[in-house]
């Protein structure tokens, strides 16, 4: 790809005159990262005694690396995801662009104030990526790259405005392992214009990083198809390496340990010296060629680092002129500048005032203008400024909101009568809109972990194709074998296979989800996997909905229901977690006519700016669907999670009340009941989510929510039996809503292989188990 706007840079890479300027602005960069760190934990009140952080050492050892590109390289249609660590860096850099208040610098990690890590929708600077739980934010743009090429694929993004999806991270991020789920995925689909640049400090929190690590990262992104660029020394050492002496004293650098190296560069002044001729006895001309250096430029000398080197960083950055991915191995000392670099303890470190007043002097910033932008640096503000409104990034604006798209009305989701399950439904219900066609069939895009035909998306697939850049053949269907998938390959399918690897599908689902806010265009994912395995990629869609990416997830098959694949493939706490996850609506529906008014509220759900993502918890039980037609507020009381099937009697003093594939039990149950109780009241919960936010939400701030209204109906001291396949928490709540006594039926153990009649007997969920706790509860005092 040749980068738009590529001549302007070079002419900014080529003058020295722009060089000092990025210089100037980078020494301001440190300082009002440092300062904003300082402020936060020195100066302002601190109430409650707890420390602020913000970490100084972190923020120093990739500030010029940001510098180089927010300053230079960066154009308006990059897109990056800034190490944690470096947040206050960020923030520095957004306010002398004019884009960060001084009073969000100021609150720095306090109430309101600018976040302690980068965050999209807390931040008010403009954060492409959130970061915080490392590692996924380095993933996240790899799968913004597949999404940006999906975009491109349907001519839904003009190519002048396709960017790089860049990461900064430390090395200690290269740890978490799914950064390397991720590259294989990233091969698979034929990854390009994605940039990893590594802060290779060698240091994280508690250790320094093992010899020669970077040796292994260069095998493992070399062999996934990376260009593996490592930039090691400043121009200043490349120098002396030229000089007598020179080469033994690269060879004492490049076997020098790691924690030495970050030792050294603590000690500094004589100890490097010291250090050096003890190792190599004098060797050849270095003791000469050390003593070229007094202490002072000798340390300056060791450190000039290709990560603090602008000038380098700079030409190594502009000289890429492909898009094949990178993954830039950048050495940089960790607190580089700071009293303590280098020094092991350093992550947490916090200059003292003394030292801050050493620094602010070295730094040339007058007392009482810390907060300036461009006080101390050399030149008038005009000049800077001037600089910064002509540099490529600076052109970037706040995108237009992306169109809505136009969900069809009822009569496009069908509700099959009959018997059947809500994951064949929910299989149905995409093949119709697929075949049938239009905006909102158009949009979707679906994802699965290897899944995809057992989770009934197979019909969709058939219809709309597999994506990828370039067309292939079904081998099997040109060979004329029978197969019930019809899967074509190229470039305007609209399904992403992936691999078995749950934390790849929600980053996916999560770089899909953004496109609006990233490329200014809207698609709506759908993304399946198996119920259970929601645990296995729980960071990835925590941090998904962080970020408020939009997405439905169906989740299938879920509980004990499934009866013979046994307790691994059986969920247990899932539908907690779709009440506990903020951003995310949780349904469990019974029946069909449930699942299609669901889904026809869940893609306007997904585009509302207050809306956010949904997660469907389906079943393979087939169920007999409701022959008599809803009532007029069904549909009103169904997505505020729950209605009465049968209503009871006003002071009624019992009701059974559940949630999904359970309700055959229940309204076996409650059909006894009804003999001896005749005004009993049957509640279906197909969103205890939904009907337990509502509830929250008016105790907090005062009114009827719908779940006092709905058991209202009922006598002060009435009984609630609540049953579901999932934890028994997931319903007891409703015994807080009016106080009615609750005795709560669920799973709380690991399921096992059999039939579901005999597990249901086992686990306490058929009919007579809710007959007993009816009993139990009526005789209770």
């Amino acid at each position: 790809m040749n980068p738009r706007g590529a001549p302007k840079r070079n002419r900014l890479r080529e003058s020295n005159q722009d060089l000092d300027v990025i210089a100037e602005l980078d020494r301001k960069v440190h300082w009002l990262s440092a300062w904003t760190i300082h402020n936060a934990n020195h100066l302002r009140e601190n109430r409650d005694g707890l420390k602020v952080g913000g970490h100084q050492a972190s923020s120093a050892s990739m500030a010029t690396i940001m510098s180089a590109l927010y300053f230079s390289v960066l154009r308006p249609e990059d897109r990056v995801a800034v190490k944690p660590h470096a947040s206050p860096v960020f923030h520095a850099i957004q306010y002398l662009y004019g884009r960060q208040s001084l009073d969000q610098i100021q609150r720095f990690r306090a109430f309101g104030g600018a976040q302690s890590y980068p965050s999209r929708t807390k931040d008010h600077d403009d954060v492409d990526f959130s970061t915080g739980s490392v590692g996924l934010g380095v993933a996240m743009t790899a799968f913004a790259s597949i999404a940006q090429d999906y975009l491109l694929a349907h001519d839904w993004l003009a190519p002048e405005r396709a960017g790089r999806m860049i990461s900064l991270l430390g090395d200690a991020e290269l740890d978490e392992g799914n950064i390397y789920e991720c590259v294989i995925e990233g091969a698979k689909h034929d990854l390009r214009n994605c940039w990893w640049i590594v802060d290779y400090n060698r240091q994280s929190l508690d250790a320094t990083t093992s010899e020669r690590m970077f040796l292994r990262f260069s095998d493992i992104f070399t062999a996934v198809g990376w260009d593996v660029i490592t930039l090691k020394y400043g121009r200043k050492l490349e120098a002396a390496f030229a000089q007598p002496g020179g080469q033994a004293l690269r060879r004492w650098f490049d076997d020098c340990p790691n924690d030495l190296y970050a030792t050294l560069s603590f000690q500094g002044g004589g100890a490097w010296r010291k250090r050096i001729l003890a190792d190599t006895s004098g060797e050849g001309d270095i003791g000469r060629a050390l003593a070229a250096y007094d202490d002072e430029a000798l340390a300056d000398l060791m450190t000039n680092l290709a990560g603090h080197d602008l000038s380098l960083l700079l030409d190594a950055f502009h000289a890429v002129s492909d898009d094949k991915p990178k993954f830039f191995i950048v050495y940089t000392i960790k607190g580089f500048g700071l009293p303590f670099q280098g020094h092991k303890d350093n992550h947490s470190g916090l200059m003292t005032n003394a030292q801050m007043a050493t620094f602010q002097a070295k730094m040339d910033v007058p007392a009482g203008e810390e907060w300036d932008t461009f006080s101390g640096l050399p030149r008038a503000e005009a000049e800077y400024r001037a600089f910064l409104e002509a540099a490529p990034f600076s052109t970037r604006k706040a995108g237009e909101a992306a169109a809505w798209i136009e969900v069809p009305g009822p009569g496009a989701f069908p509700r099959p009568t009959g018997r059947q399950s809500t994951q064949v439904a929910f299989g149905k219900i995409m093949n119709d809109l697929a075949r049938t066609g239009g905006a909102l069939a158009d949009a979707i895009v679906t994802t699965s972990p290897d899944v995809t035909v057992s989770t009934n998306l197979g019909g969709f697939v058939n219809q709309r194709g597999l994506f990828a850049r370039d067309s292939r053949n079904d081998r099997f269907r040109e060979a004329s074998i029978a197969s019930a998938q019809r899967w074509a390959m190229g470039p305007s399918g609209q399904h992403i296979e992936l691999g078995i690897a749950e934390n790849n599908l929600f980053l996916m689902l999560g770089a899909l989800g953004l496109a609006g806010d990233l490329f200014g265009r809207r698609v709506i994912p759908v993304g399946t996997l198996y119920d259970p395995f929601i645990n296995r990629g729980l960071d990835a869609l925590n941090y998904a909905c962080y970020q408020d990416a939009r997405f439905l997830l169906v989740a299938t098959p879920s509980g004990l229901t499934l009866a013979p694949e046994g307790g691994a493939h059986q969920s247990i706490h899932t539908p907690l977690i779709g009440m506990a996850q903020d951003k995310l609506s949780a349904f469990e529906p019974a029946f069909v006519d449930e699942l299609a008014e669901i889904m026809r509220w869940s893609f306007d759900h997904l585009q509302d700016p207050d809306g956010g993502s949904v997660y469907l918890r389906l079943s393979t039980r087939a169920l007999d669907q409701p022959a008599e037609p809803r009532a007029a507020t069904w549909t009103a009381d169904l997505l505020q999670g729950a209605y009465w099937q049968v209503e009871p009697d006003y002071g009624a003093p019992l009701a059974v009340v559940y949630a999904g594939a359970v309700a055959p039990e229940a309204m076996e149950a409650f059909d006894q009941i009804r003999e001896d109780i005749p005004g009993a009241g049957l509640l279906a919960v197909p969103s205890p989510d939904r009907l337990h936010r509502g509830w929250s939400a008016m105790v907090s701030r005062g009114g009827l929510s719908h779940a006092e209204r709905l058991l209202a109906r009922l006598g002060d001291r009435a009984r609630l039996i609540t049953i579901i396949d999932g934890p028994p928490a997931t319903l007891s709540w409703l015994g807080g809503v009016r106080g009615h006594r609750v005795r709560a039926l669920g799973v709380d153990h690991f399921g096992q292989s059999g039939e579901i009649p005999d597990l249901y007997r086992a686990y306490g969920l058929d009919a007579e188990a809710i007959l007993d706790a009816a009993a139990a509860a009526l005789l209770a005092a």
